[in-house]
C-alpha cells in the first residue's frame, strides 16, 4: 500500500527540517511546543544564573563587566547549536577567567585597551586550536588530560580566586600583580586598612547567597545575594555617605564586531598561552559534557563538541567576547530545570540580552565588593574535598600529581602549571605501562577443581611444578616495557632450580611491537639453550599476526600455541624430562600420576 501523498505545503517544511537535522543534530526532530516551553523555562534560569557570574568572572579576568555579559551571549548560542551536547551551557568560567588574567597580566595592564585586545586575540587563537582538534577528529587527545591534573588545577585556581576576591572585597589598597604568596602577605599587612562597608557588602553577597541556597535550592541564589549586597551598598552610600567602588556604566548591550588589534611581535607568546588555555578549556568542556551525557543518557560526539567550542570562541573573539567553555554551575541546573534541547542555551542568551537591556542602569551601580563576595562563594564551591579524600585513599601517585599541580598553580604561571600537571600525569602513565604485570600462576589447594591462582597472592596454592613455570602476562610489551619484561624473564629463568619450560598465558598481553618481539625471540633462544622450551596460551590475533609476519611463529612452532590451558598442560607434560618427573614429589598435573586422582587434576 502506497503512503498518502504529502501536501504541497508540508513538503518544504519537511525538507527544511531534514536539512536542519543534518546540520544541527537529531534533537531538531524532537522540537515541539512542549519542548519549547521547557527550554524557555530552563533558559530563564540560566540567564538568572549567568547575569551575576558574567560580571564577576569578567572582573576576575581583568576585563570590564560588559565583556563577561558579551561572552555569555554569542558563544553560548554558537556552542549550543554547533556542539553535540543538549545541555551544556557555554560562557565565561572562573578557571578560564583566572587563567586568562594570569597569562596576559605580564603583557599589559589589566583592563587597559591593549589588554582587552590581547584577550580577544588569544580567544580567537584558542578557538582555532579547538576547531582544528575537532576537524582533525583528535578529540580523544583530551582524554590524556588527567582528572588528577584537573583536580589540582581547579583547587589551586579556587585558592587564587579567593585571594583575589579578598583583595578586592577589603578595598584596603592591596596592590595587584603580586602573585599568590605576595597577595596573601599584602592582605595580611593591609588588613587594618580594610573598609568596613566593603567587608559588610562582600559578606552579605556571599552568605546571603548561601542562606538563600539552603532555604530555596532551585533559586538563583547568586543573583539574590548580589541584589541584597547592592541594596546594602546603596543604603550605606545614601544613609551614611560611604563611597564604594562600583562596576560602572555598561557601554553596549549587544556584542559588537571587533577585529582584535595586537602587536604581531606578541604572536609567538600568544600561541604558547593559547595552547595552555585550550588544554584548560577542552578539559573542562569534555568533563562537563561527559557528566551531563551520563546523567541524561545522551550519546556524546566529542569531536563535534570540540568543533562547537572552537567555533564559539572564534566567533566570540571577533564580537568582543573573551574565552568561553562549558560551565558546570550553569549546565547542571539547566539539565535539572528540564531542558530538552540546545534551544535552552539559546533562550538563556536571549533572556540575558533582554534583562541587560532593561537593567543597564542598576547594573552600573553594583559594588565591586559584592562581586568579590560572589567570587568567594565560587572559590569555596570549586574545592572538592570529597574527591581529594578519594584520591588520597585510592592512589598516592595520583595524589602527588594533583598536589604538585595545585602548588604549581599557586607558584608558577598558570599555563606552566597545567602543562606541568599534564606532563606529570603522562609520565606516570608511561611508568605504569612500562611495568606490565607478570604473575606466576599455580593451583588452588582447597578448590576441588584446583583453579588457577596467583602464587604470590594465595596462601592455599599448591607447590609449583619443578619443570614448568606458568606465567600470566598483563599489558602491552612495547619499547618502553621491553627492558622490564626482559629482566623479569631473565630472573625467572636463571634463579636456582628454575623450571626450564615456560607456558605464557598471553590472553591479557594486549599488543607488542618490534622491541616486544625481540624479548620473546631472546626468551625462545635461552629456553631452548637450557634444554627447555617456550609455549603460549591464547595470544591475541594482532600478536599472532606480527609473529606470523616476522617469522617468529615458524621458529616457535605453531604447535606451541594452545587454545586452552588443559590441552596445553596435557601436551607439555609429554615434553618434560621423565627422570625429573620420576623423582618429583609435587605431582601437580593429572598426567603426573594417573593412578592417584587425589594428587592430580
Amino acid at each position: 500500500m502506497l503512503p498518502p501523498p504529502v501536501p504541497d505545503s508540508a513538503a518544504p517544511r519537511a525538507t527544511w527540517r531534514r536539512h536542519l537535522t543534518r546540520l544541527l543534530g537529531d534533537w531538531v526532530d524532537e522540537v515541539d511546543r512542549h519542548s519549547l516551553r521547557a527550554d524557555l523555562g530552563a533558559g530563564l534560569l540560566g540567564a538568572l544564573l549567568v547575569l551575576p557570574q558574567g560580571i564577576a568572572f569578567a572582573a576576575l579576568a581583568g576585563l570590564p563587566p560588559q565583556y563577561g555579559l558579551y561572552s555569555a551571549v554569542l558563544p553560548g548560542i554558537v556552542a549550543a547549536l554547533a556542539g553535540s551536547s543538549r545541555h551544556v551551557m557555554s560562557g565565561p568560567t572562573n578557571a578560564n577567567s583566572l587563567a586568562l588574567a594570569s597569562m596576559l597580566a605580564p603583557l599589559a595592564a589589566t583592563g587597559s585597551p591593549a589588554y582587552i585586545e590581547l584577550a580577544l586575540a588569544v580567544t580567537v587563537l584558542v578557538g582555532l586550536m579547538q576547531l582544528a582538534v575537532g576537524l582533525l577528529r583528535l578529540g580523544a587527545v583530551a582524554n590524556f588530560i588527567s582528572p588528577a591534573t584537573l583536580l589540582g588545577f581547579t583547587s589551586g585556581a579556587a585558592l587564587l580566586i579567593a585571594l583575589y576576591a579578598l583583595r578586592d572585597g577589603l578595598e584596603a589598597g592591596v596592590p595587584s600583580g603580586l602573585g599568590a604568596i605576595g597577595t596573601a602577605l599584602q592582605i595580611l599587612e593591609h588588613l587594618p586598612q580594610a573598609q568596613p562597608a566593603a567587608v559588610a557588602v562582600a559578606l552579605t553577597a556571599c552568605f546571603g547567597a548561601v542562606a538563600v541556597r539552603q532555604l530555596w535550592p532551585r533559586s538563583p541564589h547568586m543573583l539574590i545575594g548580589l541584589v541584597a549586597a547592592s541594596l546594602l551598598g546603596w543604603a550605606l552610600e545614601r544613609g551614611m555617605g560611604l563611597k564604594l567602588s562600583v562596576t560602572g556604566e555598561l557601554p553596549a548591550v549587544l556584542p559588537l564586531w571587533h577585529l582584535p588589534q595586537v602587536n604581531w611581535s606578541h604572536l609567538p607568546e600568544l600561541l604558547d598561552k593559547a595552547l595552555a588555555l585550550s588544554v584548560i578549556a577542552l578539559g573542562q568542556s569534555l568533563s562537563i559534557a561527559k557528566v551531563l551525557a551520563a546523567r541524561s543518557g545522551q550519546r556524546l560526539d566529542v569531536n563535534r563538541e570540540f568543533r562547537g567550542q572552537g567555533l564559539s570562541n572564534v566567533v566570540g573573539g571577533l564580537f568582543s567576547c573573551y574565552l568561553s567553555c562549558g560551565s558546570l554551575n550553569r549546565s547542571l541546573p539547566n539539565l535539572q530545570a528540564g531542558a530538552r534541547t540546545p534551544l535552552a542555551a539559546v533562550s538563556a542568551s536571549l533572556w540575558l540580552l533582554l534583562g541587560v537591556a532593561l537593567l543597564a542602569a542598576p547594573l552600573a551601580h553594583i559594588p565591586r565588593a559584592a562581586i568579590a563576595g560572589l567570587l568567594l562563594l565560587v572559590a569555596w564551591g570549586l574545592i572538592d574535598t570529597t574527591q581529594w579524600r578519594h584520591v588520597v585513599r585510592a592512589d598516592r601517585s595520583e595524589y602527588a600529581v594533583a598536589l604538585t599541580t595545585l602548588i604549581a598553580t599557586l607558584t608558577l604561571r598558570l599555563e606552566s602549571a597545567i602543562l606541568l600537571g599534564t606532563g606529570l600525569a603522562l609520565l606516570l602513565y608511561l611508568y605504569r605501562s612500562a611495568r606490565p604485570a607478570m604473575r606466576l600462576m599455580g593451583f588452588d589447594r582447597v578448590d576441588p577443581g584446583r583453579r588457577f591462582v596467583v602464587l604470590a597472592d594465595s596462601a592455599e596454592a599448591l607447590p609449583p611444578c619443578p619443570q614448568l613455570a606458568l606465567l600470566r602476562m598483563e599489558g602491552s610489551i612495547y619499547f618502553g616495557a621491553a627492558s622490564h619484561v626482559g629482566d623479569h624473564l631473565h630472573d625467572l629463568r636463571n634463579r636456582p632450580g628454575a623450571p626450564r619450560h615456560l607456558l605464557v598465558m598471553a590472553k591479557s598481553m594486549n599488543s607488542i611491537d618490534l622491541a616486544g618481539l625481540d624479548v620473546w625471540e631472546q626468551e625462545l633462544r635461552e629456553r631452548r639453550a637450557l634444554g627447555g622450551d617456550l609455549y603460549f596460551h591464547r595470544p591475541r590475533p594482532q600478536v599472532l599476526e606480527l609473529w606470523r609476519r616476522s617469522g617468529f611463529l615458524q621458529r616457535l612452532g605453531p604447535d606451541h600455541i594452545y587454545p586452552d590451558k588443559q590441552r596445553a598442560l596435557a601436551d607439555i607434560h609429554h615434553r618434560l624430562d621423565p627422570a625429573v618427573c620420576a623423582r618429583c614429589q609435587v605431582r601437580l598435573f593429572r598426567e603426573c600420576q594417573a593412578e592417584d586422582p587425589a594428587a592430580a587434576i
